[in-house]
This record gives structure tokens, sequence and C-alpha cells, in this order.
């Protein structure tokens, strides 16, 4: 590794010889110049690795030299040293953007800890985050083999994601490599235990039954609307953990976050039946029973999400909510704009829903467009993408105008989404369902060892097309393909983001609740 280059710029130079001695015995190579004016010159032909700048020097001061410098290297960091203690002195630094700041005297190992905190940080950063992950893999390990309830592996996943957005940035492939094998033996873990726990949360409610789809209304989003005279939900479609990590930062400004939860999704955890359970209060089969008009089977032609504001006022009626009420679901971008420019509706209701639906259009665009597929080649990038569009959307404008008016903000999900890359054979015929991750349909031919399978989706509250209806659910990272033309489907769809089956991201959803900071 090439040796860091150091512009030392002070009129009394001469008298820092036991500063510089020190640093080059560190390993650093530090050049001298006793005034602005040659330092200037010295940066022009020099690309420095970190300036360290003295504020008073006669002639030319360090303020008057630092935007020169700026103008000709603007990302090389600079460190302002001064005697002086005046406010207004560090604030025109400060604001010429300086990358650290000290007081005479300075002693070497104050000028060594700024140099490393500027140069080598992300070296830093990486080894120590790295040594830390592993010695937290073990943790982990046993973590999984002790999991028994849903909030055991609400802290297993948390862990996990937390480590990917800590090693996000890290240059070490290794350590990326073996969280990713932990987060996959994870999310086979998972998955037996979805298997063996499924049918009882479903039928036999205990203390250990997490909240559901179709019991989150009830036991989590009304009681905040009742106790706030204003409450916005936002339900951002295929909305996972890390996403709202990486978006959190961005609303420190207008919101404390009050709570920071998860639920967890029916099966399948795609749209028509999470998303309609969560509104209608009830599970699929309970829908389809009570509203047959309203509910439409996979192999049934027309739109499946079409009734949920009908579904919520049902459920408000049937619980005795009597809120003032408003229903928006966001589909295009300009829906976005329009929505704005009338708030004063979601300002006047008691308990405002708004459903937006942009993170599964994005999700779909990277499967179809080979610009955003590159764009969004991993997680690390989906989630980089995601903070892109939120700190440029409508919803981010959104969100600050409600904090400005006192809203209470729940944000929430139906489902998450996978990155899939494991095809798994399944035949059916042309009235089964299309879904990647999960089948239903009649006369399916699998392997039953590869999949979650329902033969009775009454048993777990799921309609079912015809008598012989069955569900297949995909693990993990596996999606669904037909014999026919095989290799032409896999290339199209593996690496895409999918759901619909079990998996910690599509299954564990985030519940956040947002109090605006003038409340």
């Amino acid at each position: 590794m090439n040796a860091v280059r150091i512009l030392w710029v002070d009129d009394e130079v001469e008298l820092l010889k036991p500063h510089i001695f020190f640093l080059q015995g560190k390993g650093y190579e530090v050049e001298t110049s006793n005034n602005g004016y040659d330092a200037i010159d010295m940066v022009r032909q020099t690309p420095y690795d970190l300036i360290i700048l003295d504020e008073m020097m006669p002639g030319m001061t360090g303020l008057e030299t630092l935007p020169a410098i700026k103008e000709i290297r603007p990302t090389t960091p600079v460190i302002m040293v001064t005697k002086s203690e005046e406010e207004n002195i560090m604030n025109k630094a400060i604001g010429s953007k300086i990358a650290d700041y000290l007081i005479k005297p300075i002693n070497p190992n104050q000028v060594l800890l700024s140099i490393k905190k500027n140069v080598h940080q992300q070296q830093l950063v990486t080894e120590q985050t790295t040594a830390d992950y592993r010695a937290e893999f073990g943790n982990i390990s046993s973590l999984l083999g002790q999991a028994d309830t849903f909030d055991d592996w609400v802290n297993i996943y948390r862990k996990l994601v937390s480590w990917e957005i800590e090693l996000e940035s890290s240059n070490d492939e290794s350590i990326k490599e073996i969280l990713a094998y932990q987060k996959n033996e994870a999310n086979n873990e998972f998955a037996k235990f979805v298997r063996r726990n499924y049918a009882d949360w479903i039928n036999r409610r205990s203390n250990d039954t997490p909240t559901m789809s179709h019991t989150l209304m009830r036991t989590d989003i009304f009681p905040v609307a009742d106790k706030n005279n204003k409450t916005t939900l936002l339900l951002i479609d295929n909305f996972r953990y890390d996403q709202w990590r990486t978006i959190s930062s961005m609303l420190r400004g207008w919101y404390d976050v009050e709570r920071e939860d998860f639920y967890c999704s029916i099966l399948p955890t795609a749209t028509q039946y999470a998303r309609n359970a969560i509104f209608a209060g009830l599970m699929p089969l309970a829908i389809d029973k009570l509203m047959p008009n309203l509910w439409l089977n996979d192999n049934e032609e027309g739109g499946k999400n079409q009734y949920e504001e009908d579904f919520l006022k049902r459920q408000l009626q049937s619980n005795g909510k009597t809120y003032k009420t408003t229903f928006d679901k966001l589909v295009r971008p300009e829906a976005g704009r329009k929505l704005i420019d009338n708030i004063n509706r979601i300002y006047d209701a008691d308990f405002s829903v708004i459903v937006y639906n942009f993170l599964d259009i994005l999700s779909h665009a990277r499967t179809e467009t080979e610009i955003i597929r590159e764009l969004t080649e991993d997680e690390a990038a989906f989630r980089s993408l995601t903070r892109s569009w939120f700190e440029h959307s409508d919803l981010f404008i959104l969100l600050k105008l409600l904090s400005e008016r006192g809203h209470k903000v729940i944000i929430t999900t139906d489902h998450g989404t996978i990155r899939v890359d494991n095809p798994v054979k399944v035949v059916g015929d042309r009235e089964t369902s299309t879904n990647l991750r999960y089948k239903t349909g009649r006369n399916l031919q699998y392997n039953e060892k590869e999949m979650f399978v329902i033969t009775k989706p009454e048993e777990v509250q799921l309609p079912k097309s015809n008598i012989t209806s069955t569900y297949v659910f995909a693990y993990n990272r596996d999606f669904f393909v037909y014999p026919n033309d095989t290799n032409r489907f896999v290339r199209y769809y593996r690496n895409t983001f999918q759901h619909g089956g079990i998996s910690m991201e599509e299954m564990i959803v985030p519940f956040i609740v947002l109090k605006p900071k003038n409340a």
C-alpha cells in the first residue's frame, strides 16, 4: 500500500519538526510549507491525501487559503489548526467544509487521531466490524439452534439485517460470504419453524402466536388510532426491515421512533392475500365466504385488490370505530403529487390510510428492465436505490407535512420480498397460479421435500378454486419453474426479487410507529 502523503502548512513550520518526525515514524510522508501561496502551488502539483492548515498565518491566512485549496482539490480532507477559540472562526472553518478542527497547543497523538479518522476511517471501521461479526457469528448460530418462538426469530432477523448493513461498505468479501451463508442457514431453519407452527397460529391462538395480517388492525393499529387525534397508516407494498433501516435516518428531523416492531405476514406472502387480510381483518377463506362478490381466486380474471377500502370500512364498523377516515392508493408517480395538492383531506381525517405501491413497481421493473436490474444487482444496491427514491419522493414530502400537523404515523407493509436464485420444478395445468413463490391449483406435481405443501387449504383458512386445490410454497431463495423452456425461464427470473413464499424477508414484517417532533 502506498504511503499516505500529507502537506502541513504553518508559518512556524520549523517548530513542528518533532510532530513531523513522529508522523514519519508512523509511516507517513509529510511535506511542509510556511505560507498559503506556496501551499496552493504545491496542492496544484501534488494530490495529497490530507492537508493540515494553520489558521493564523501572515500574508494569506488559513481561512483565505482554504477555499483556493478546495477549488483545486475539493475532496481532499483539510484539518484546520488554530490558537483561537472564537466561535466565529470555528463557524467559518466548518462552513468551508473542513474535515477537523484542532486548537493549539496540539500534541502528536491528537494529530495522529485526526489523520486516522479522516484517512483510515473506512479501513479501521471495516477491520473492527469484521472482527465484531466474527465474534458474534457463534452467538447467532446458538440462537438458531434455540429459536422456538416468532419473537426469537425476530431477534435473529434484526441481528442479521444489522450486520448486513454494517458490513455493506466492507471490502472484505470473505466476511460477506460468511454472513450470506449464515443468513441462508437461518432462512432454512425459519422455513422449518413456519412449517411446524403455521397451522396452529391460524387455528389455535396462544401467547406464542404472533400478530398476523388478519389481526394487525385490531391488535396494533386501532389502539394507536384510539389514543391519538390524528393517525396516518402508511402501507408501503414490498417494504422490508432493511429498507426501513435505510430511510429511517432521514426522518429524524421530523419524527421520533416510538415503536419499532414486527408482525407475521400470512401465506401466501402476496398482495392479494396478505393485504386483503389486513384491511378485512379476516383470513382469505372468511373473506371469500362472507363477501364472495369481493374476492377473486388466482384463476379468476380481474383485479385482486380492488375492494380494500370496502374491507376497511366493514372492519371499522364491526369493531365500533367511528373515525373520520380517508383511503388513498397511490399506484402512479403523479398520484403522490395529487395527494399533496389535496392534503387537507388527510389533515381533516381522524384516521387516514395511504397505500403506496412504488417499491412493488420497482421490484417488477427490476425483473423486466435491464438497466434497473444492473442498478439493483443485490440487496445492498436495492437498499441504496430505495434510499435515493425516498429522498426525492413525494412520500418524503408527505411525511414532513404530516409531522408539521402533528400526525402520529404508522409505517408497515403487507409482506416483504426476497432475491431468488434456486429453481425448483412444479408441474400444473393451465389454471395453476403464475406466482413464482407459491402455486395453487389442481393436479400439481412436485417434490414435497422441496417445499411447504398444504393439501387441505381450509385447514389454514385459505380458499380453493376447486375441490382438489393444493397450495405449495417456496422456501428461502427458491422459485418455481415449469419443465417447459426451463433454461430461458431461469435466466430471466434468477436474481430477481419475488414474494409469496416462506422467508424471514417476506414474513417478518416491520411495524413502525412515528411520533412527530412537534407533538
